[in-house]
């Protein structure tokens, strides 16, 4: 057993009792408290220079939250336009650079369409395990696919980006075969 002794400055000695578990009394809680104190104490003293890189990492956060946003990307469906948020990896900036692209997507199984590309693309695949309304994910390495309705599936797909409201995806791309326009502003 180990006995850690402090006194604070005014008070009365704390023991800390180290090695049997059942032990615990309240000399042992209020010398843990001690022991926390001290700790906090320390880090504070550090502070200076711990504080000052969170205060930059949280300045270089807001920074880049303010900075100008990039190009964006669309897709549109006859008069409806829905914007994109494009994965970040290699395919999806491999698709950003074909834009702009006017495919005619054929229907596939009532939840999404699909069209090939002109020139294959990185892949990276995975099992997204459920695929969303307004995915838009590769197949294979030169199909894009666009998902209109939410549902599970254990096929692969590498993500190119997803819309970022799909409210009316289904309704704009219909039930048959259609002509998607994408574009960069």
């Amino acid at each position: 057993m180990t006995v850690i002794s402090a006194r604070p400055r005014g008070r009365r000695p704390v023991a800390i009792r180290t090695g049997r578990c059942g032990n615990r009394g309240p000399g042992a809680l209020s010398g843990l408290g001690l022991l926390l104190s001290l700790l906090l104490f320390g880090a504070c003293e550090a502070g200076p220079s711990s504080t000052s890189s969170t205060a930059a990492a949280a300045s270089h956060t807001v920074a880049a939250a303010r900075k100008p946003e990039a190009s964006r990307v669309w897709i549109s469906v006859g008069e409806h336009r829905f914007a994109i948020t494009l994965a970040d990896n290699a395919a999806a900036r491999a698709f950003v650079a074909l834009l702009p692209l006017t495919l005619d997507m054929s229907e596939l199984n009532g939840n999404e369409k699909y069209a090939q590309l002109p020139n294959a693309l990185p892949t990276n695949v995975s099992r997204p395990g459920t695929i969303r309304n307004g995915d838009i994910l590769l197949y294979g390495s030169d199909t894009v696919v666009v998902f209109y309705l939410t549902f599970n599936s254990t096929y692969s797909y590498t993500p190119l980006g997803r819309i970022d409201n799909p409210l009316g995806l289904a309704r704009a791309l219909g039930p048959r075969s259609v002509q998607v326009v994408f574009s960069v502003d």
